[in-house]
């Protein structure tokens, strides 16, 4: 029996375990269930340690200790796949009543925008809870001469390199936004992540670069300031309307739209930029939600978003938060939904022009 089967099995064995939650659980008189005495669990479909698997670690303590009952939660890892294969089990499988839930990533959502074969899930049937931001900074070797985004213009024709963890990673974002700059830069496939990449760039071999946000800050900003690199633009957020907004992290930096403005002198528009900002959104801005399974009862979801918006207010993750949340506003309530939808769609004409994309300039199949 391979590791996936017993996986499934168990998964199956306690979610029928936990069928008669709903029926059982008190209810108050503003409707959300009582968990008191149960176990509650996050599935992340990320192997132990990485980012996603740190950021539920930091948060489910706080969020138990505000759900109604107080329950125990606990955090199922299910990698493989780059995340498609736990967020499949996830999506057939959890049953909607509460005991179970997720939280995927940017990486996630680039497969499902792209409209990948191996994709069995759909996010706009999972009753979003929560929508975590994150950011990152695109920067460049001062060896170029270049002073920031305005005189990117003087690259134009020069050849940049770029080392990338793949053509449907969520390098895919960097990608997008050097082909509607108009840079000629040829991506080196291969890395394990981006301190790979930063690492290349340090030794020559690559000549442009982005971090996340918290490695940024800690590996980069000293180069900045060495004089040894120049930052060019940050993702930034998006408001509800899906506008672009600085990155509250990075609040003296251009986002990406400026950047082009400031390159261009004018607005960016059409199906290259369009289809940036999707996947910009879905890796950045929209970067990490939480679900519960399809067809979840309003009472449970009503539920998880009040728990996770009390939350956000505690005082004493509100004192620990940077490590894990940065500077960015955590959507809840209201916001979650708007945020959510601009993280998770994709317009059909905008896909097809990135499947084209990749197809043409990097063999990516279908």
């Amino acid at each position: 029996m391979t590791s996936i089967t017993r996986r499934t099995l168990m998964a199956g064995g306690a979610a029928l375990a936990s069928a008669p939650v709903v029926a059982q659980a008190q209810t108050r008189g503003d409707s959300r269930v009582d968990f008191s005495g149960r176990t509650l669990e996050w599935v992340i479909p990320f192997a132990e340690g990485g980012g996603s698997d740190v950021w539920a670690r930091f948060l489910a303590p706080f969020l138990s200790r505000h759900m109604p009952g107080r329950p125990t939660i606990i955090i199922r890892n299910v990698p493989g796949g780059g995340s498609i294969t736990g967020t499949n089990d996830f999506y057939a499988r959890a049953r909607p009543d509460g005991m179970s839930f997720i939280g995927t990533s940017g990486s996630t959502q680039v497969p499902f925008l792209l409209g990948d074969r191996r994709v069995r899930f759909s996010y706009a049937n999972m009753p979003p809870v929560f929508v975590s931001p994150t950011g990152g900074v695109c920067y460049l070797p001062a060896r170029f001469g270049v002073a920031n985004a305005a005189e990117l213009g003087r690259l134009r024709g020069q050849e940049l390199v770029y080392a990338s963890q793949g053509a449907t990673s969520l390098d895919v974002v960097p990608m997008l936004a050097f082909e509607a700059l108009g840079l000629r830069v040829r991506h080196v496939f291969g890395m394990r992540g981006r301190g790979e990449g930063r690492l290349a760039l340090e030794r020559g071999e690559a000549s442009i670069d982005y971090q996340t946000s918290s490695a940024y800050l800690r590996q980069v900003v000293p180069m900045v300031q060495a004089g040894n690199a120049v930052p060019l633009f940050s993702w930034g957020v998006v408001d509800a309307q899906g506008v672009p907004q600085r990155d509250p992290t990075f609040p003296d930096i251009p986002h990406f739209t400026e950047a082009y403005e400031m390159m261009n002198g004018r607005k960016p528009s059409g199906l290259a930029y369009d289809a940036y900002l999707a996947f910009a959104t879905a890796g950045f801005a929209a970067q990490k939600p939480v679900m519960l399974p399809p067809n979840t009862p309003a009472n449970i979801v009503e539920t998880y978003k009040a728990a996770f918006a009390s939350m956000m207010t505690d005082p004493e993750l509100l004192a620990n938060k940077d490590a894990a949340l940065g500077e960015y506003v955590q959507a809840t309530g209201d916001a979650i939904g708007p945020l959510y939808r601009l993280g998770t769609t994709i317009a059909p004409e905008a896909r097809e022009w990135v499947r084209t994309y990749l197809t043409t300039n990097h063999n990516v199949r279908f």
